[in-house]
């Protein structure tokens, strides 16, 4: 009867640890502030050239997931500098605004969303190499070039009221 009660016990708490473990990786996978981005050159101007990774089921939903991660990253985080660029600064710079603005940036950021629009160029291909790496049975990183229009996106964002105008003063 002890050994029944103690077996059911560790099948139970390993159980539980195992759920643990993956939900972690889910919401590590899904966080709006896990952006892998570098520059990757200078762009055209008011434009930003740079490789971001995305995290996806299928090597198609990570591309996507690129691209979202690429306009995100140039919003809320900023593009870090790199050989011969520097530092682009976060576009928005209240730490909340993804909050406050709820609303606006689930719009944005759907699927299919008008945050594409403010993608120039982007390697749509399925990426191969080292480029595509196969996480899990399921689950890919994918790296992707991308071309932003940033000055496009903070007039946007400017005149959706989010971020402040550069013009506007201290």
């Amino acid at each position: 009867m002890k050994t029944k009660t103690l077996l059911l016990t560790v099948l139970v708490l390993s159980m539980l640890f195992g759920c643990a473990s993956r939900r972690e990786r889910q919401i590590l996978y899904s966080s709006s502030y896990n952006y892998e981005i570098q520059p990757a050159g200078v762009g055209q101007d008011g434009t930003k050239a740079v490789k971001v990774w995305g995290y996806g089921r299928s090597p198609e939903d990570a591309v996507r997931a690129a691209k979202r991660n690429a306009i995100a990253a140039s919003i809320f985080q900023g593009i870090p500098a790199g050989t011969g660029v520097g530092r682009t600064p976060a576009i928005v710079t209240d730490h909340n605004a993804d909050v406050k603005h709820a609303d606006y940036f689930d719009e944005f950021f759907k699927t299919g969303g008008r945050y594409l629009s403010f993608i120039a160029l982007s390697t749509d291909g399925p990426p191969s190499g080292r480029d595509r790496v196969r996480i899990e049975r399921n689950y890919y990183k994918v790296g992707v070039y991308v071309q932003i229009m940033h000055d496009n996106l903070r007039r946007e964002l400017e005149n959706a009221g989010i971020a402040r105008r550069l013009d506007h003063g201290f």
